[in-house]
């Protein structure tokens, strides 16, 4: 079962506890490969197809004079798939912990939360100019690249958490503006991205309506209404300190003393804690240790292959329904349900982590040593009854 922490009352937009048991994103195409194959062929970096539609790189050459409403609503809509695009991946590394105490499972299991919010105040803020999140619609397939083009070369894909999984994956979907050490940037980057939205906002002064926006407690934080300019600038100020694209150091961190998700992600991978030293910031700091894990394979192109065990396809098939179910109502939630929508859609939440640990205990019989997963595939939504 999921833990489900207390909910404190806290002022809107300040750090939380987070929501245990959250889950967003993906789909799936045709079964092509075995885990095996799909290890094997995951790239480190290389050109990856940027999606035909919603490219961020095409809405930063629009002209800031060109900027307007609409331009916000296309925009607001990509980060809806950008924010969606990381909680599958994360969530896959967090069920694959065996111990959930560890300081590892910790991290993730916060970033997983931090990631619901900033996809909740998205939400609203495309409601506020008028807009309508599509959020299943936004589903990302895996493996594949981030949506809108951003951080090309980077191939997103559904693993058990290893150390080239938080490398390749998690800290390279989070690199800031001004990591570490800065490799040249080949396309256009998240906080650039969500620095041009904000300069839109405060340059258009668009009218923000607070009808259809939600206000509810999403991971222990309070999700409350934009209402004018200020709100937006700390809302987007909040996604990009925490995570994808922020600008600080290591230097600056958030509320709470948490450091931004690369930095986070960082400590993992290099075993140490981050401390500044006179050579400046180095992973030499107390021990992290890498936790004993669930030896999920790398999810293949397409899902897999259509398993004989019928258990298995039924565990595949709960978790996969379960999801839609969730984005689903995450639809409903910013379509005029609010709150009680919103309350519909962690419940379901709650109902993925059973699944998806069964199915990382469960061997699959061509890949010795590996286990299965969740799969994130979105099914259609099945018709009405007339």
């Amino acid at each position: 079962m999921s833990e489900v922490p207390e909910r404190p009352a806290v002022a809107p937009f300040k750090r939380r506890s987070f929501l245990a048991s959250a889950a967003v994103a993906a789909g799936a195409p045709a079964a092509v490969a075995g885990p095996a194959q799909a290890a094997a062929a995951l790239p480190e970096s290389g050109p990856l197809a940027a999606p035909a539609l919603g490219s961020v790189a095409r809405l930063m050459a629009v002209p800031e004079t060109g900027r307007g409403v609409e331009w916000l609503r296309s925009s607001l809509q990509v980060a809806v798939g950008l924010e969606l695009a990381t909680i599958p991946p994360y969530l896959c590394g967090w069920w694959s912990v065996k111990d959930r105490r560890s300081e590892v499972a910790r991290m993730i299991r916060r970033i997983v939360g931090d990631e619901m919010f900033h996809l909740s105040i998205v939400s609203n803020l495309l409601v506020a100019v008028g807009g309508r999140p599509q959020i299943k619609a936004a589903a990302p397939v895996f493996p594949g690249p981030l949506p809108g083009g951003v951080r090309a070369g980077v191939n997103v894909y559904l693993s058990g958490l290893s150390k080239p999984y938080v490398r390749d994956v998690m800290m390279a979907i989070e690199a800031p503006e001004e990591p570490l050490t800065r490799n040249a940037q080949t396309s256009p980057t998240v906080g650039e991205f969500y620095a041009g939205m904000l300069k839109a906002f405060l340059t258009v002064r668009p009218e923000l309506s607070v009808r259809g926006q939600v206000s509810e407690h999403v991971g222990g934080d309070d999700l409350r209404p934009i209402e004018n300019l200020d709100h937006v600038e700390r809302a987007i100020e909040i996604i990009r300190e925490q995570g994808e694209g922020t600008s600080g150091s290591p230097a600056d961190p958030f509320e709470d003393d948490e450091r931004a998700h690369y930095y986070a992600f960082g400590e993992i991978y290099y075993g140490r804690e981050l401390r500044e030293t006179d050579e400046g910031w180095r992973y030499v700091g107390a021990p992290v240790p890498f936790p004993d894990v669930r030896p999920m394979a790398p999810v293949p192109a397409g899902g897999w292959p259509t398993p004989q065990d019928a258990h298995v396809r039924g565990l595949l098939y709960r978790f996969d329904a379960t999801y839609s179910t969730v984005l689903d109502t995450l639809d409903a939630a910013w379509s005029g349900g609010g709150h009680r929508a919103l309350n519909a859609a962690e419940h379901a939440m709650r109902g993925l982590e059973r699944p998806a640990v069964e199915l990382m205990e469960t061997q699959i019989p061509y890949s010795p040593g590996h286990t299965y997963g969740p799969q994130f595939r979105a099914l259609p939504r099945p018709p009405r009854a007339s």
